[in-house]
This record gives structure tokens, sequence and C-alpha cells, in this order.
């Protein structure tokens, strides 16, 4: 059995983030949602937490990465075409977010990336699925 996926990320503004990522076409889980968390649904296998700063220090013994200064991840989206790469990178930016790094183009797989409105940083990239054969794995 998969094993489930939750990435937990710290953000000023919960309401501001849920209007953004829904912008961008996302769902979300209100089970799971409330005045200090958002529950984003990637895929059955795989969740992203958005947490009120306040709440996300009460899982952790640190402080939270100055995401303007440093990255602390790299989340990866993936897109069914490279048109689709663009769109949602395009909206992303056109929501409030900034681009980030220049597009990454190797023919058989495409990406951009932007970042959020709390700064973390959010790929998104195609892949062509016959460029991935069972002997491209070996």
């Amino acid at each position: 059995m998969p094993r489930m996926l939750f990435a937990n990320m710290p953000v000023k503004d919960i309401t501001a983030t849920r209007a953004f990522f829904a912008e961008l076409g996302f769902e979300f889980n209100d089970v799971f949602s409330d005045e200090n968390c958002v529950s984003m649904v990637i895929s059955e296998q795989a969740t992203v937490m958005f947490l009120s700063e306040s709440r996300f220090k009460d899982f952790i013994s640190d402080s939270i990465t100055d995401t303007t200064q440093s990255r602390e991840v790299l989340m990866c989206v993936s897109a069914d075409s490279r048109d689709e790469v663009d769109s949602l990178v395009d909206s992303a930016i056109a929501a409030g977010g900034s681009p980030w790094m220049e597009p990454q183009d190797h023919g058989f797989m495409y990406g951009r990336a932007f970042r959020d409105l709390d700064s973390h940083v959010w790929e998104v990239m195609w892949m062509d699925p016959s460029a991935v054969t069972p002997d491209s794995a070996e």
C-alpha cells in the first residue's frame, strides 16, 4: 500500500493562501481546514497542510525558515502537458506569486517554477511518458 505524504508549510495568511491556490485550480479538504490551517489536496496520497505561522510553531522546536532568503524545500507538481505547465505558472504569477528561475527545457521534460505568497517555491513539471520506458529506469 502506498504511503501518504503530508507536507506542512507555514504561511502568514491562511485566507490569502487558500484563495491563491484555489485560483490555480487546487481543491481543499474542509474536514481538516480551519482558521489556522488549510488542507490542500494534491492527490489521494498527497496533501499540503498550510499552517498559520503560530500553529506551525506548535510542531517545531526551532525557527521557521526565511523563504525570502533561502529554500527549505522545493515542491514539484506534475502537469499533463507543456501548455499546462505554462498555464499554471502564468496563473500563479497573475494571482500574486512571482517567477522563480528560468524555465528548464530538456525536450522530453519541461518545467517552470514560481514562488507563492510566502515565497515557497513550486515547480511545475511535464515529462513525455513515452520517454520513460522500463529500460530507461535501469
